[in-house]
């Protein structure tokens, strides 16, 4: 079986895949200084818990959080006797191979999210996650990552209106019944989820008319249901892009006698 590991700056999630058959999804708090140790007892446990047999043999990681990697090839190498897969690694090969400026790093999360979506939708998308950044990933119609745009997340905005204005609380993300607030909570809500409405659609356009092709907007990330009530933002929301993505990188480099 194959454990795919997708760790943002947030939450990272551990799925069990058997075949093409994800068995099981679980989801931790990102600690970078959490040992291999301590990963394998909460994931025996839960899996023990969801009745899954401990029957991993294969480990591939997408990771934006550089730190955790150490520990993470560690639980695949003492628990699991395997060498992981690293996305944005070298050794780790890709279906497509990204075109964008010479030296640029790529997030391994945007050439997960490319390869997945490429590989369930075809070519010529934007792929938006909600994450700790909202992200908007360019796919072309032969699948190669070809760009995008980086855009501060929901959270992370709402935390800093927090943060830094004194007299404004920490308030929960959630569509308002009016745009018009009434007190100072609906107006935060509505200037945030309106103001993402916004952001998502006017970014959408903007990338669709400098690609001058018909593009098939793909969302994914938790606040993504959310963001599409009531608005025509997104052609198909994907709960699992990532992990569907992980597996395919997976899957081409074991057909690549890399894995």
């Amino acid at each position: 079986m194959l454990l795919a590991i997708d760790c943002g700056n947030t939450n990272t999630v551990f799925s069990i895949l058997d075949g093409k058959r994800v068995l099981c999804t679980l989801r931790t708090a990102t600690e970078h200084q959490r040992t291999a140790d301590q990963y394998y007892v909460w994931l025996s446990t839960l899996l023990s818990h969801h009745r899954i047999p401990l029957d991993i043999n294969a480990v591939i990681i997408s990771t934006t959080v550089p730190r955790v990697v150490f520990n993470l090839r560690v639980l695949s190498d003492r628990y699991f006797h395997c060498r992981p897969l690293v996305v944005g690694k070298p050794e780790c090969l890709l279906p497509r191979q990204p075109r964008v400026d010479e030296g640029t790093v790529v997030g391994p999360d945007r050439l997960v999210n490319s390869a997945g979506a490429f590989d369930k939708y075809g070519g010529n998308l934007i792929v938006v996650d909600f994450g700790t950044a909202t992200t908007f990933d360019v796919v072309a119609e032969d699948g190669a990552y070809v760009g995008g745009v980086i855009a501060p997340g929901v959270n992370l905005s709402l935390q800093a209106l927090h943060e830094m204005a004194a007299a404004l609380p920490h308030v929960d993300v959630t569509k308002p019944q009016k745009v018009i607030g009434t007190n100072t909570v609906t107006c935060m809500q509505s200037g945030v989820f309106w103001g993402y409405v916004g952001l998502v659609r006017g970014i959408c356009d903007r990338i669709q008319d400098e690609y001058a092709q018909p593009m098939k907007v793909i969302s994914t990330g938790g606040l993504a249901p959310l963001f599409g009530q009531g608005d025509t933002l997104y052609d198909e929301f994907d709960e699992f892009l990532t992990i569907h993505g992980l597996r395919i990188i997976y899957d081409y480099n074991r057909e690549q006698g890399n894995a």
